[in-house]
């Protein structure tokens, strides 16, 4: 095995990215200000005549009775044998998407989504078209696992062809989306006419140009039209996080990279001199960042997550550095110590860091919180670890160049890849259920906050889960979704 030392000036081999498949779709995206007031107007008028139509069709309880506890609700889908009857599809679907909201030991729960997935999948082919849509979508994407407004913009094609559909609630849902779109794509515009002016696909041809797959990212964290900040401030952060990962993982010599680890860690611009002209170009990106939080802080009156979004840069720094230094040595770490590196890697901290200035409710005892790595935190980042590097697995051990966390697995367990994938099934499932109980026993920060951590591990799901493709390096993967999401309206 080389060592390190042997290996410091020695590039890692060099993946050519595709490029961007958007070109400048968005660049220049047409807003039109009278149109979104059209929008507006007519959605206020249309949720007026729905909550008139709630009001009509309902009548308060006396009193709120709780019946039942969940389990002896599933229960009544169990027959005298123990074992789960056959329903109708409607009931199963329920029960399976229930199901998928549960915590790790809860036997009944995890025999009832065994149980109804095989049985919506025998169904699947002979339903109507209607209820086929939804048991086909729910079976790929559970709704607790799903990105809202991508369950959103399905749902309201799935629901048009419902014989009972409400024609109000469908065209305020159709008017709700476009009015929707319309503010994505004038913010997807903003993010790529910024991340133009930094010009750096040219300046370093290693790195992704990734703008539409990063906004999406955004849109998954919030969709609601009030968090426009977290939706561009996510898209800039993982734009930022691309062209370090790239530098470290696609570019830099071993060499190169503890210098440019030990740049960010004394944090001062005259350090850029030391750097090779490639990595001043690095470096001035991350300062630029910096210095945009550090006046976007102080205008909304957070300053003081200032240091705290300085120590995430540092400290994913150092974490990369760390999986290159493991990659060149041809070194494989213990599961363990992957895993707790990858916290970093994951960007959970740097990206919940970035959005600190578009919450009002987030406070200094937030950022406390957030620095102890919170229960929360942990099953989030494994998820996005594992996703991440099953999607990335063939690129990321091109040429001999070995670190995923199916590496270090298959290593310490002693397994083959097909083992090993097998497995990463059921761990997923297990931090799943860690991620539900923990997001329920998570009440010292906002909701609002918290749900961060969810939608985190929704969006990995969908960038990554699909047929264990990169979705972020290969962005053929998430085409549909752009498209229904920022290019093609609901036709009303």
């Amino acid at each position: 095995m080389a060592t390190v030392s042997c290996l410091s000036d020695v590039r890692p081999p060099m993946t050519i990215h595709k490029p961007s498949i958007w070109a400048d779709t968005f660049t220049n995206a047409s807003f039109d200000e009278k149109e979104q007031q059209r929008y507006s107007e007519e959605i206020e008028v249309l949720k007026e005549k729905a909550r008139d139509m709630l009001k009509a069709a309902t009548t308060p309880p006396n009193q709120m009775i709780l019946i039942d506890t969940l389990e002896h609700v599933f229960n009544k889908f169990v027959n005298k044998d123990g074992m789960f009857e056959e329903g109708d599809v409607e009931g199963m679907l329920s029960l399976y998407e229930a199901a998928h909201v549960r915590f790790n030991n809860e036997k009944i729960l995890q025999e009832a989504a065994d149980f109804t997935r095989i049985y919506l999948s025998s169904r699947e082919a002979e339903l109507e078209s209607y209820i086929k849509d939804r048991v086909k979508r729910a079976l790929k994407h559970p709704l607790h696992r799903d990105i809202p407004i991508v369950y959103a913009r399905n749902f309201i094609s799935i629901y048009e062809k419902d014989p009972s559909r409400n024609e109000l609630l469908i065209k305020l849902a159709k008017f709700n989306f476009n009015f929707l779109q319309n503010l994505y794509r004038k913010e997807l515009s903003q993010v790529t006419r910024w991340w133009n002016k930094y010009d750096l696909i040219s300046k370093l041809p290693y790195t992704r140009d990734r703008v539409v797959e990063a906004y999406i990212w955004g849109v998954g964290y919030h969709y609601e039209p009030q968090y426009s900040y977290v939706r561009m401030g996510i898209a800039k952060i993982i734009l930022f996080i691309g062209v370090l990962d790239d530098t470290y993982d696609n570019y830099a010599t071993i060499n190169e990279a503890q210098l440019l680890t030990q740049t960010i860690d004394r944090w001062t611009k005259d350090e850029v001199d030391r750097l090779p002209e490639y990595m001043r170009i690095v470096y001035r990106f991350i300062i630029g960042i910096y210095e945009e939080f550090e006046c976007d802080a102080a205008k909304f009156g957070k300053s003081f997550a200032i240091p705290y979004f300085k120590e995430t840069v540092q400290h994913l720094g150092r974490a990369f550095n760390q999986e290159l230094k493991w990659i060149m040595g041809r070194k494989l770490p213990s599961f363990q110590d992957y895993l707790e590196n990858s916290e970093i890697t994951s960007d959970v901290y740097i990206m919940f860091a970035a959005i600190i200035p578009g919450f009002e409710s987030l406070t200094q005892e937030t950022i406390d919180w957030i620095r102890t790595m919170p229960k929360l935190a942990k099953p989030t980042s494994t998820i996005g670890r594992y996703y991440d590097d099953l999607g990335s697995h063939e690129r990321e051990s091109k040429g001999g160049q070995v670190l995923t966390v199916m590496d270090c697995y298959m290593q310490h367990y002693g397994v083959t890849k097909q083992e090993a994938e097998s497995n990463f099934v059921e761990l997923i499932q297990q931090t799943w259920n860690d991620l539900s109980m923990d997001w329920v026993e998570t009440t010292f920060v906002p909701k609002e906050i918290a749900i961060q951590f969810l939608n985190y591990a929704r969006m990995c799901e969908a960038i990554y889960n699909k047929n264990n493709v990169d979705g972020y390096s290969n962005p053929h993967v998430v085409k549909e979704d752009v498209v229904a999401l920022f290019i093609d309206p609901i036709l009303i």
